[in-house]
């Protein structure tokens, strides 16, 4: 799989086109070629081939036909095996294989004949479900010495609420392990399986839930002021009315958040404080 750096060579998806039929092959090798993001790196045209493909190079992504002669495109991960099977989008003209197709966890289904919108939208969801195969990636492959960093700081990998509270995050992000400060964080963000910290510009990925994350911060310098959002207080700069009755949190750098009606009264009095 490949690996995020800074070269943008380095960071195009690559990918494999499997299809038994020459034209349906050329269809969506041409709606790539566009795509400065993808890298085709093979094409296979029956399920054999395809198997032996995909272990060799080692794709991100592949775009695999159902119906082929000899070995279909189910029969082609199964030959693979979970731990090499890259995201997946399938290709077939017969809708009957839908469910299959997302039984074995696919990116998506295109059923032919699809325009170019349909198109787009399953190349779109398949970058992002790559993109984060390769942090989980480069997390496996810190983790020694992320396990080591932490033991040689007292931080514990796996906090109960009942730990005290840190005064760093250590986070592994494309790569490397930052060293965040709890004075750096601006706040912070749940999206989707991981918590996103925003700090002087910059954003990082965590793979952590909100519950455990609150956990091990400080609350006498973190607030949550929505279910899926955390600030560092002294970021807070004021609050400002937005509609309905509802309010937005105002931090230091215009950074305008929505404050759940839940937390009204805890930061309300949090500002009185510090105004």
């Amino acid at each position: 799989m490949s690996s995020n750096s800074a070269s943008p060579e380095a960071a195009r998806i690559r990918v494999i086109i499997v299809d038994d039929e020459p034209t349906a092959r050329r269809g969506v090798r041409l709606m790539l070629q566009g795509d400065a993001e993808v890298e085709i790196i093979g094409e296979a045209a029956n399920g054999l081939d395809a198997a032996e493909l995909i272990r060799r190079e080692r794709p991100d992504l592949v775009f695999l036909d159902v119906q082929m002669p000899g070995c279909d495109g189910f029969q082609v991960l199964q030959k693979v095996g979970r731990p090499a099977v890259p995201a997946v989008i399938f290709v077939t003209a017969y809708d009957e294989h839908a469910l299959h197709a997302f039984e074995v966890n696919a990116v998506d289904y295109l059923l032919k004949p699809y325009d170019d919108e349909r198109f787009n939208s399953a190349l779109a969801r398949a970058k992002e479900a790559v993109r984060r195969r390769s942090i989980e990636a480069d997390n496996s492959r810190l983790n020694q010495l992320l396990e080591f960093l932490q033991a040689r700081m007292g931080v514990k990998p796996e906090p109960n609420p009942q730990d005290a509270p840190t005064d760093r995050v250590l986070i592994k992000s494309s790569g490397d392990i930052y060293f965040l400060k709890a004075e750096e964080i601006d706040w912070i963000e749940a999206e989707g399986d991981y918590m996103k910290f925003h700090t002087a510009g910059r954003s990082h990925l965590m793979r952590e839930t909100m519950a455990r994350l609150e956990a091990r911060l400080d609350p006498k310098r973190f607030i949550r002021i929505h279910r899926s959002t955390i600030v560092n207080i002294d970021r807070l700069r004021k609050l400002s009315p937005s509609f309905a009755g509802e309010y937005s949190v105002v931090l230091q750098d215009g950074t305008k958040l929505r404050l759940s009606r839940g937390y009204h009264d805890r930061i309300a009095g949090l500002l009185k404080e510090k105004l």
